[in-house]
């Protein structure tokens, strides 16, 4: 079985070279579509010996990754974007998923470097070469409307996931998605598809999760309910719409709303990694509300899915404190900053408890890194916890 490499780019000079080393030993071919660079995207590209075809961008991703599909010949497709890069230790369990002859697709996990609220979704990214597989909705475009229908025509056909981490992914970093010039032309690409396709789940959900993060929360409720509505969806559907319920009635402080579609969340049967951020959020939810033990038992579930979850130790730390158990949360302090270097909260509230513990010197050392950081992003928050300390009589 063939194995292609299709991409669609647009001035990713700086992303493309680790994204098509990744794939190297991987692809028999690489297809990629120049959506119009002016930097030297074209050439590196170039240099891996990928064939380069160039499309008028039309904010529509679906249209121009149908339009790359044309020039594929593999038996297999691989998409990825070019600030993504595939993991090496996945390759051998893709190489031998693509030779089940009745295997359709493939779900990839994919971690969200930088993220700090969900850091894995699974994402169809690897699917049999096929006619009637193309990519729907100009936003979030995926082949899973396709997929469907094929397979209610041909039932013979599999879908697998593989609960491995398959892709790391940069471009969920805080300063990226938070971009509100991105926002906006999302939103508004998004409602122009679901003014023409209102019963449309997939794009009522992502829409309306995209209005809470804009801070439009009566317009995201409302289109994420009417989403629910929507019969027969898929379960990791039903978790990403219960789960940005979830959080919005949690930001309007309405905990028993906010827990019972975390708890919707929760129910629906898919691989763990999906349910981490579910549960964290949940485990916040329950600390603010003084559930101590229910907290923590949602916090070592996070920890347990993924023990390397930085915000997973500090909420855990921070549970822990309340329960009085200041050694246990000191612990958690320090693996957080270990595993996340430049974590001011993590860092001041160690320097808090080394402070109640004692240990003068070791808390100082925490509070001058938590003030080098803050100043850089919060520096109201750094001046702040240096008038506290000088206030107690420490010169930080």
């Amino acid at each position: 079985m063939q194995l292609s490499l299709c991409m669609i780019v647009k001035d990713e000079a700086a992303n493309l070279p680790s994204c098509l080393a990744s794939v190297r030993d991987l692809v028999e071919e690489i297809v990629i579509l120049d959506t119009g660079s002016v930097d030297e995207t074209v050439a590196i590209a170039q240099q891996f010996g990928a064939q380069v075809y160039h499309f008028p961008w039309g904010h529509d991703f679906a249209a121009a990754r149908n339009e790359a599909l044309k020039y594929v010949h593999g038996d297999w497709v691989l998409v990825l974007d070019a600030d993504e890069v595939l993991v090496p230790e996945i390759i051998p369990y893709l190489q031998e998923v693509i030779q089940g002859e009745e295997n359709l697709v493939v779900n990839l996990l994919r971690y969200e470097l930088g993220s700090e609220d969900a850091p894995y979704s699974e994402i169809t990214r690897l699917f049999r070469r096929h006619p009637q597989l193309y990519f729907t909705h100009p936003y979030h475009a995926g082949i899973d409307d396709s997929v469907m229908d094929l397979i209610h025509q041909e039932p013979h056909w599999k879908i697998l996931s593989i609960p491995l981490v398959a892709i790391r992914h940069t471009g969920y970093r805080p300063e990226v998605i938070n971009d509100r010039q991105k926002l906006a032309s999302a939103k508004t690409v998004m409602e122009g598809y679901a003014a023409i396709h209102p019963e449309d789940a997939y794009t009522n959900n992502k829409l309306g999760a995209l209005y809470l993060q804009m801070g439009e929360m009566e317009a995201g409720i409302k289109l994420l309910q009417q989403a629910l509505q929507t019969p027969h969806l898929q379960p990791p559907l039903l978790l990403e719409i219960n789960y940005h319920l979830g959080n919005a009635y949690a930001k309007l402080r309405e905990a028993d709303r906010a827990a019972g579609y975390y708890q919707a969340a929760l129910d629906q049967e898919v691989i763990p990694h999906l349910k981490l951020p579910v549960y964290h959020n949940l485990g916040i939810l329950l600390l603010d509300g003084g559930d101590l033990e229910t907290a923590k038992t949602a916090f070592e579930i996070v920890l347990k899915i993924d023990p390397d979850f930085a915000p997973g130790h500090y909420n855990l730390g921070a549970t822990l404190k309340f329960m009085d158990d200041y050694e246990g949360a000191i612990a958690c302090y320090l693996r957080a900053v270990d595993l996340q270097p430049d974590y001011p909260e993590a860092y001041q509230s160690l320097g808090v408890l080394l402070l109640l513990s004692g240990q003068i010197e070791a808390s100082m050392q925490a509070f001058n890194q938590a003030i080098a950081l803050h100043q850089e992003s919060n520096p109201k928050e750094a001046k702040r916890i240096k008038q506290e300390l000088a206030s107690m009589g420490f010169m930080p």
